[in-house]
Order: C-alpha cells, then structure tokens, then sequence
C-alpha cells in the first residue's frame, strides 16, 4: 500500500473541463451580446465575428487538453508518514503532507461524481488558513477515498500509542477505553421538509431570485415588448383591484416556490454529526457536500437572526472557522440554518460547554444614540434636496425616507451591547440582521478602538475585534459605546489568560 501509486478517475478531466467552461459563461455572454445575440459571417463582417468566436474556441480546447493533462500525470500515494501528490507534465509539482497535519477531509459529490459513484476530497491542514484546502483530489472512488482517511487515521493513532507507551502514561485499558470513545457519534441537529420551507422563506432566496429574474429582463430589454405590456395590464386593471391583486399573487407565489425549491436542492437532508472532537456536515441533493470541522479550529460562534425571522422566533448559527468550508465561494460554515430560538442552546451548551450562552449585555448610553443614524440622515439630505429639485412637487416625498433610516439607527442602538465572562467576550450588533458574535479571549487576533472627533467630545468609543478566518479573518463589533466600557474591554483583554 505505501509503495503503490494511484491515479485518479478519468472522469476527473471531464470535471476540471466543465469547471473551466463555467468560467467563460460570463465572458461568452458579453460576446454574444456585443454581436447583436448572434454571429454574422457574411456583409464583411466574416472576420469580426470569426476571430473573436475563434479564440473563445481556442479557449475551450485548452481548458480540455489542460484537464487531460492533469489526470493523466496527476498521482498520489503513502509514504514515510506523509500523503504524497505529484502532477504536471513539463513542470513537475510535487506537494508532500506529514499525516500530523491533516486536520480533516471534506467531500463533494456533484452530478458526475454521482454517475460513477465517485466522489472529490478536500484535503484541510493545519496551514490551510486562506479558506483553500491543502489538496484537492477531484474524482476518486469512494473506496479510495475511505482508504485514505483510514490510513491517515491509522497512522495517527498508531503514533500516539507509541509516544504513550514511551512514555508509560496510560495503560492498555485506557487505549482500549479511547478506541471505544473514537467510534461514537451523534446526530446534533437535521432539517426536515417543514423546516426547508421555513428557511427558503425567510431566507434571502426570494429576493436573489427576483433580482435574478430581473437581471435577465435587462438583458433583454430592446426585445420585450413594454407598451404592449403596458397597455395590456391597464386594461387589465380596468377590470378592478382583485385581477390584479391575484397577478401579484401568482408571482409571489412563484418566486417562493422557486425559493424553496433552491433551499431543498441545497440542504437537503442536512445533518450535523459529532465525532470523536469533529463535527461533520453533509447536504445537498443534485451536489452532496460534507465538510468535517475540528472543534479545535473554531475561532468564533456566530447567532445570526434577520428581521423575519427574529420576529417568528428563529435564528441560525454560523462558526468561523480556520477551515476552508465547503470551498469555492462557501467560506462560511453554516452550523444550524434553521432553529427555534428557545431550542438554540440546548446544542450548542453541549458542543461549546465553555461558553455561557445567555448574558446580560451592557448597553451603550443614551447620548450614543444619535450617532448610530447622524452619518446616515447626514448623507441623505442632499439626495432628498436633489429630488426635491428636479421632480417636485412629487420629489418631496423623498424627506420621507428619513423615518425608516431614523427607526433603523434606534433599532441598531437598542440591540447594540457587549458582555465578558471569564475569559469569553459577546458583542452583539446590527446592521438589519441581528448578530450575536461569541468568543474566547485565546482566539482573538486582533482588538482595536476608534473614536471620530464627534465621538470623542461626547466620550463615546467603537471597539472592534478580528479572529482568523479565512484570508482576511472574521470582525466583530461593539459601535458608539461609553469610554470607559471600552477600557474595560481592552483592559481584559490585555490580561494573561487564566
């Protein structure tokens, strides 16, 4: 097994091809259109249409011969404790991980890999800080894949047993009690149809569907017929208030429907596993995805509830964690998507013991209020001047988007406050999602005060903090609070950790 040299999958070639065709969608797109939505090759226009359609077409087989070339050389085997990789054919690359450093393995199954029964492993390290797995293994059996985790969780073990009986710290029954342990799991928490729909409507699917629908419209704006359209609904509403309050209907009926129908295909049969100090994800229906999180490289818990769900009791549960997530854009690890707001503890006291979950926050003094809409009525009085001017008399209705921004800025105040607990620090905030932003003192990287001229002369201070992750790291913050509670908090966190 450790001399032996494995390849991968050939589908993997017809994978990395189709990744790289998604990425010329959009540069396609603004080809066609740019050509008037087709290729003209007569009236002189050959090599206008030609050599443009002609690169793309260039474009197409390199991504395929760059996709053959990276199966065919690409392999991987065991060696000397370590996960080898080697692939490239003029240039050779080579990447060598010590089993130590293995922290966990994530998988994805999209629609080829389900045909074959394949599946894509994501290797995560200890050093794998910028959301990117270490390596990634695009197609492999899922017999392979198993072999690897097994091997690397073999050798593991059989390391620590060594180091333990050099150095005579445990006995045998305690190995064996360990071993025993390793193979526990439990289901934490798992979505069932009620709750899918539940979170496709109060999600923000509905609304990326609509600005969806409504990108696509514009695209083809010199074709849609908008007068006939126009007459067509007046004549409509002619017919009185219940057609067209039916039509609205119908569309949001529509989009919701759609909406859900994203939720299902993205979470469907989601289930959090606890294992052995691991937490394990898996979702999806078209693409199964798992990621599996050490509980050890999570820097931060995240209680995030928006406004529609705030009201009907619900929140999710987000963790920063220095692991690469799902890959790809999905950077964030989404603990809990959906759950009652009275139900949120119970899980999360039994993952995270060292947190207390339910504190008092100190808020920020009344004459703070102000500055948390002041910027913001600041910069609309001119755009409400500007309207005035030139649509008036029905311009002047603009003044009356002062009120929402004036209640959002009370609303961001009343939920702003901050509590330390031992060596744990809460903030919680607003911007129109509710977050409640928890960590241990251990895992911040960076905390800082800012204060504007306009704060300082009322003694009021913004603190803000940084844990790692990702590339840029995760913030936090506590805005427009008193000076002396943000001494207090610089002044804990200055302290050596007990």
């Amino acid at each position: 097994m450790f001399e032996r040299r494995y390849k991968l999958h050939p589908v993997s070639a017809v994978v990395d091809f189709v990744k790289g065709l998604k990425e010329l969608i959009l540069p396609f797109l603004i080809l066609f259109f740019a050509n008037g939505f087709s290729f003209n090759l007569g009236d002189g226009a050959f090599w206008a249409s030609t050599i443009p359609l002609g690169i793309f077409i260039l474009v197409i087989l390199v991504h395929l011969i760059t996709g053959i070339l990276k199966w065919w050389t690409y392999v991987y085997w065991f060696e000397e404790n370590e996960l080898r990789v080697e692939y490239g054919l003029f240039v050779k690359k080579k990447r060598y991980i010590p089993f130590d450093r293995i922290q966990s393995f994530n998988y994805k199954e999209g629609i080829f890999h389900r045909i074959f029964g394949l599946v894509q492993v994501m290797v995560e390290t200890a050093g794998s800080t910028n959301g990117k797995p270490e390596v990634i293994l695009t197609a492999i059996t899922k017999e392979a894949a198993n072999q690897i985790e097994l091997v690397t969780r073999k050798r593991k073990e059989q390391k620590k047993e060594n180091e333990l009986q050099e150095e005579n710290i445990v006995s045998e029954e305690k190995v064996s009690e360990n071993q025993t342990e390793s193979l526990s799991t439990r289901v934490i928490h798992k979505l069932n149809t009620r709750d899918l729909i539940i979170l496709a409507t109060t999600s923000s699917s509905m609304g990326v569907v609509i600005a969806g629908v409504a990108a696509v419209l514009s695209q083809f704006a010199e074709f849609i017929p908008f007068e006939w359209i126009f007459e067509e609904v007046s004549s409509i509403i002619k017919f009185g208030f219940v057609l067209v309050a039916l039509a609205v209907f119908v569309t949001f009926l529509f989009t919701w429907i759609v909406a859900v129908v994203i939720t299902f295909i993205n979470y469907f049969n989601f289930t959090v596993i606890e294992e052995n100090d691991r937490l394990t994800i898996t979702r999806g229906l078209l693409e199964k995805k798992k990621v599996t999180i050490p509980l050890n490289r999570i820097q931060a818990i995240k209680i995030v509830e928006n406004p529609l769900r705030q009201i009907f009791g619900f929140a999710a549960v987000v963790v920063e964690s220095a692991s690469g997530g799902f890959g790809g854009e999905e950077k964030k690890i989404t603990l809990l998507p959906l759950i009652k707001r009275k139900h949120l503890y119970d899980p999360l006291q039994e993952l995270f013991p060292q947190f207390e979950w339910q504190q008092s926050l100190i808020r920020p003094p009344k004459k703070a209020q102000p500055f948390f809409y002041r910027i913001d009525f600041i910069w609309l009085l001119p755009i409400i001047a500007l309207c005035s001017y030139f649509w008036f008399p029905y311009g002047l209705l603009s003044a009356l988007i002062i009120v929402p921004v004036l209640l959002l800025g009370l609303w961001q105040y009343k939920t702003t406050g901050y509590a330390i607990s031992g060596n744990q620090l809460t903030f919680c905030y607003r911007i129109f999602s509710r977050v409640t932003f928890i960590v241990e003192k251990k895992r911040i990287q960076a905390l800082e005060c800012r204060q504007t001229f306009f704060q300082k002369r009322k003694a009021i201070t913004s603190v803000q903090l940084t844990v790692m992750s990702g590339l840029t790291g995760a913030k936090a913050k506590a805005p427009n609070l008193e000076n002396r509670a943000a001494e207090e908090i610089m002044s804990w966190f200055e302290k050596t950790s007990s």
